[in-house]
């Protein structure tokens, strides 16, 4: 019929056409068969599936592994982790602090004991290491010793969590007093003797940093719990320069009256040399733990003036020793008292507002302190002497007055000195001197 209508070669050419639509329609019904056997069906099995499915195939490729990838692993931690192993919250951190059975030596409790071998000779040796070694002077300019900031935490994780918090603030802020001033820093972590732990653990240590670090003219010890509240004074090294000894204190509490808080052992200088090794040896005898620091805070007890009865602590020691042998040691010991080298919180903190308004900073002493020391606070254990909260909301005052003499060098302050926010200042200032020279004649040009 199609022929009679429109001709027979018009009717082949028709019918050639309808042919080679349906070899195309066979043709994709094969392709789309062989790409579902081969790549996967769709999530719902539609076409429309497919087709998607076909185009993440072939133009996104590595999105679709890397997805495929996540979703297995996934799978895997939802099956065969426990959420507590992945919780620090839940993790019970002393399983990994377990102390490894050792088997230290005791010391004898009736000998005597000893910080180590004795030395006698260190000045000399000490003298020859220095001509030796000329690119390590001990004084680094006319009256400006090389000095070496010591402090320290215990190797353990406070018992208090909140604790290592303020530790990390304490050493951040020394940290800064020292770049500022240019005096090298040391942390110390470990115990290196057994017997010499709580009050007494510093004493090793110095005595090990002295011999190590002979380039060193003045070792500065400071307790965690002290803080540098004071960012722009300088400590007036000239004033010791025949002095090995350097604490805050007085002569008639110490020697007079033999007051057991004549003097404080929380941030003291300690020039290197033999002096100094000879009087840690004649100071450390009553530091060894158990039945020698009982007997000895017996006696320091009955000697010193309103001191409670506990065990010898290495403050009491010290008064004990300088008044006792005044004519050995007297002489070479400065007890400081012109300027905070140690400062007790309790009476300066709530002051930090009054000292910004009518002083400034340089001044070191009851006007704006150097060192602001929370004595009794111990944040790092589960008990102190005072309040929990009197003592973090003070510790965060004193981190705070301290730390805004570094913020506004950068053009910022904290909101007040109870807050962790900082805001923008008007603008950038360094009246204090603080940055670097080599900074400072930089000029900052604001867009």
């Amino acid at each position: 019929m199609l022929e009679k209508c429109l001709g027979a070669q018009r009717a082949r050419r028709i019918h050639r056409t309808f042919r080679h639509c349906k070899v195309t329609i066979l043709c994709l019904f094969l392709t789309v068969v062989v790409l579902r056997g081969t790549i996967g069906a769709g999530k719902f099995g539609t076409p429309e599936q497919d087709f998607i499915d076909i185009r993440d195939h072939f133009y996104s490729h590595k999105r679709a592994e890397a997805y495929r990838v996540l979703e297995e692993v996934q799978a895997t931690s939802s099956s065969g982790a426990d959420s507590s192993t992945t919780n620090y919250n839940a993790f019970d951190f002393y399983k990994i602090l377990v102390d490894e059975e050792g088997d230290d030596e005791k010391h004898d409790p009736d000998e005597p004991y000893s910080l180590g071998a004795k030395i006698s000779n260190w000045d000399e040796q000490r003298s020859r290491w220095l001509k030796e070694n000329p690119n390590y002077p001990n004084f680094i300019k006319p009256n400006k010793p090389r000095v070496l900031l010591v402090t320290g935490s215990s190797p353990k994780p406070c018992e208090n969590p909140v604790g290592d918090h303020y530790l990390l603030k304490s050493i951040k802020n020394k940290i800064d007093y020292c770049r500022l001033h240019g005096i090298e820093v040391f942390y110390n972590m470990a115990l290196l003797d057994a017997e010499m732990a709580g009050f007494w653990a510093k004493l090793p240590l110095i005595r090990k940093l002295l011999l190590s670090h002979p380039e060193v003219e003045f070792l500065w010890w400071m307790d965690s719990d002290a803080l540098f509240t004071d960012m722009s004074f300088e400590v007036p090294w000239k004033r010791y320069k025949d002095y090995n000894l350097v604490m805050h204190g007085g002569n008639e509490m110490v020697y007079d009256q033999k007051n057991w808080i004549g003097l404080n052992t929380g941030s003291f200088l300690l020039r290197n040399c033999q002096w100094s090794l000879d009087i840690l040896d004649a100071w450390a005898p009553m530091g060894p733990k158990g039945k020698i620091r009982e007997e000895a805070g017996k006696v320091l007890t009955r000697e010193l003036k309103g001191r409670p009865v506990f065990e010898a602590d290495d403050q009491s020691a010290m008064v004990y020793l300088l008044a006792k042998h005044k004519d050995k040691w007297g002489d070479k010991v400065y007890l400081e008292n012109e300027y905070y080298l140690h400062g007790y919180w309790g009476i300066l903190v709530d002051k930090y507002e009054e000292m910004i308004e009518n002083h400034h900073p340089g001044l070191g002493d009851h006007r704006w302190p150097l060192v602001t020391h929370f004595v009794g606070c111990k944040p790092c254990g589960k008990f102190g002497d005072y309040p929990v909260e009197r003592c973090l909301k003070q510790m965060d005052r004193a981190f705070n007055f301290g730390d805004n003499q570094i913020l506004q060098i950068y053009g910022f302050t904290h909101k007040s000195l109870g807050s962790r926010r900082v805001k923008r200042t008007r603008q950038v200032k360094d009246e204090l001197s603080l940055l670097h020279p080599g900074f400072r004649a930089v000029k900052v040009s604001s867009s």
